[in-house]
């Protein structure tokens, strides 16, 4: 349904073969994809709605419970709150370890490196200045469920993600009481996505679709319309027919534009372009290259000299071609107490040229890597 973008362009170019189901399969036979709705979320808070759930999304969920219907509610992003900081000075409690906030996770009432697993209880006040002002910020599942649970008290729900899912069969138990009707919602984060057929899901709700969508790397938007795409799949797959609501900041945005129609071909078409105008794979590939040290200041020094170093090489050898992105720091920074700088290497094929290169111990090659961040 959503191949990869390079995987595409490569069935396009006939370098693989290219097998199309261009219908769905349900108990009704041949089956249309859901009908997907895109509810702004600046419209909602200019009409004064500040819940979670846009009046579209409540009204649904309201009409599909009283027809004994189940619901997935998604959000990629697990916790209550994202962050927790400081009214009075602007501090936001973070990993002493690593360069993250801590999550508040309301049911260990503790804040939580999702990095390290660091964690401490919630302090009454600002360990900088004092202030008991502390303002828990973001949106995690466990809010979600939270909410849920003041608007549809009487509504039997489950929530999956990392901090439920903890035992390796556990999700078998959770899956069976969903699917025996013991609940009638289910909150998760990209776990609930792919693959589970769900015959009595009728309604699809994704509390935010901006999550990932802005992040520095060139597969943001991909992932975006990949995710949306397979939520919206879960709909709909039995007798009854299903409906998707896609809560955004962003209703523009070509992904989640071509994700409201299920339109593979229009994301790939907007995708590529860009794809070939900034020359991202599949018209070169990546090598990224990662040094990680527990002092700051040797990290970056390193990684400034291996990028001289790799850009002498290049210029002696004369590949024009070849570009590096950086040195810059990782998007994580820290982590576990050390720190990170990272260099992308961009070419026809830079996993040869790097092998020529001598880099010392601590570097980390990762060749035509998944992502960037």
């Amino acid at each position: 349904a959503t191949p990869d973008v390079e995987t595409f362009y490569r069935a396009q170019q006939g370098k693989y073969e290219l097998l199309e189901l261009p219908e769905r399969i349900t108990p009704r036979g041949l089956s249309p994809l859901p009908v997907v709705e895109i509810v702004d979320l600046k419209e909602e808070l200019k009409a004064g709605n500040t819940s979670l759930f846009s009046h579209s999304l409540a009204t649904n969920i309201n009409d599909t419970l009283a027809k004994g219907e189940q619901i997935i509610l998604f959000l990629n992003r697990r916790g209550t709150a994202t962050f927790v900081q400081c009214r009075s000075c602007g501090f936001a409690i973070r990993c002493p370890r690593c360069t993250v906030a801590l999550t508040y996770h309301s049911v260990e009432k503790k804040l939580i490196c999702h990095r390290c697993r660091y964690s401490i209880p919630v302090p009454q006040s600002c360990p900088r200045c004092l202030s008991r002002r502390l303002k828990f910020l973001g949106v995690g599942t466990q809010r979600v469920e939270e909410e849920m649970k003041q608007l549809f008290s009487k509504v039997p729900l489950v929530r999956w993600d990392k901090d439920v899912v903890t035992k390796r069969r556990s999700y078998d138990e959770l899956l069976a009481n969903f699917r025996s009707g013991k609940a009638n919602v289910l909150i998760g984060t990209q776990m609930i996505a792919k693959g589970l057929h769900l015959p009595e899901v009728t309604l699809a709700g994704v509390i935010s679709a901006d999550i990932g969508l802005n992040l520095p790397d060139f597969r943001a938007g991909e992932r975006t319309f990949q995710l949306l795409c397979q939520v919206a799949g879960r709909a709909g797959r039995g007798l009854g027919a299903g409906k998707v609501i896609i809560q955004t900041y962003s209703p523009g945005h070509y992904a989640i534009q071509a994700a409201s129609t299920h339109d593979y071909l229009a994301f790939y078409n907007q995708e590529i372009e860009y794809r070939h105008q900034f020359g991202y794979p599949p018209f070169s590939r990546l090598v990224r290259l990662l040094y990680g040290h527990t002092n700051s200041f040797l990290c970056q020094k390193e990684a400034e000299r291996a990028s001289r170093l790799l850009l002498a090489e290049r210029d002696r050898e004369g590949i024009p071609d070849l570009s590096l992105i950086g040195p810059v720091p990782a998007f994580i920074s820290r982590i576990r107490g050390r720190y990170w700088w990272q260099l992308v290497v961009r070419g026809v094929d830079p996993a040869k040229f790097i092998a020529r290169i001598s880099l010392p111990k601590g570097w980390v090659i990762d060749v035509d890597p998944v992502g960037l961040v």
